[in-house]
């Protein structure tokens, strides 16, 4: 089952990397509220996040079949439900120690938007109210990551050195705008959390003796996870549309890494999200070292 859901996911990605768009590349603009539940008003994360916001509608507001006869509506006819993900837990007995072990699953069910249905009364929404501008919420973002990594500029391009853990960048008037700035900052920050003292990712640790070759599948893995951690990120500071790259080389390379791997994208924004929640202090996890 767990198999076909990662294809079902890899498909509609795929598909709109067809079409010419990036989905992981800013999932909401500044004035628009990330997808949630309407009852709730709980956000998606992670992958859902991506599919759902790329569904088009103008509404952030999503809920269940069930949840919309809830309310006394209904889904429109001929109107088709959009997938999300979750993972469920399950007790299972190791054969071998005889002990229960926890399992998880991938599961998934689908969700619609409020403008797929009729007789339910859809909460108006507008511009969020920010205390600070876009960039001042960006710089608070990095201010407030904890063990941050020394961010070095000056330097002649944007990197992560996982053996000195710093951040290197050009000096922040040498990007097209305050908003490409932080958006590159995002991206190499992303990559720091995977040191072994934060998130202890694979590709960026040095636990295993080597770091992610460049073109390897790893390194194709850290990458995606820096690309949707940006993008989470630029999300919560209200950055406008980031600068990325639409050419078809960058998409076909994407498209190739997909197609031959289902489960890429799913465990790429799952660790992008963990990275992003470090990064704004909202990670459950502890460091692994002092």
């Amino acid at each position: 089952m767990s198999a076909t859901i990662y294809q079902i996911v890899t498909d509609r990605i795929t598909a709109l990397l067809e079409k010419g768009v990036i989905p992981w590349q800013m999932p909401w603009t500044s004035n628009q509220q990330p997808p949630q539940n309407l009852i709730s008003r709980k956000p998606y994360r992670g992958i859902n996040t991506l599919l759902l916001h790329s569904m088009g509608h103008a509404s952030p507001f999503w809920l269940t079949f069930r949840q919309a006869q809830g309310l006394g509506g209904h889904v429109k006819q001929g109107e088709k439900g959009t997938p999300v993900i979750f993972w469920h837990w399950s007790d299972v007995e190791n054969k071998a120690t005889g002990e229960t072990e926890r399992i998880p699953f991938l599961r998934y069910y689908s969700l619609f938007n409020v403008a797929q249905c009729e007789g339910i009364e859809t909460p108006t929404t507008s511009e969020p109210v920010r205390e600070h501008s876009a960039v001042e919420a960006a710089e608070q973002i990095v201010a407030g990551m904890s063990k941050r990594p020394e961010i070095q500029h000056g330097l002649n391009r944007a990197f992560y050195s996982p053996v000195k853990d710093t951040v290197g960048m050009p000096q922040p008037e040498q990007f097209k705008s305050p908003e490409h700035y932080y958006s590159v900052l995002f991206h190499e920050l992303t990559h720091s959390t995977g040191h072994e003292c934060r998130l202890n990712r694979k590709g960026v640790s040095r636990t295993e003796g080597k770091f992610a070759a460049f073109g390897s599948d790893k390194y194709a893995q850290e990458e995606l996870v820096a690309e949707m951690g940006a993008a989470f990120l630029c999300g919560q500071a209200g950055i406008a549309e980031r600068t990325v790259d639409n050419s078809a080389a960058y998409i076909a390379s994407w498209l190739q890494r997909l197609k031959s791997d289902p489960k890429l994208v799913v465990q790429a924004a799952g660790q992008a999200q963990k990275a992003s929640d470090w990064i704004l202090g909202r990670n459950e996890e502890t460091a692994h070292c002092e």
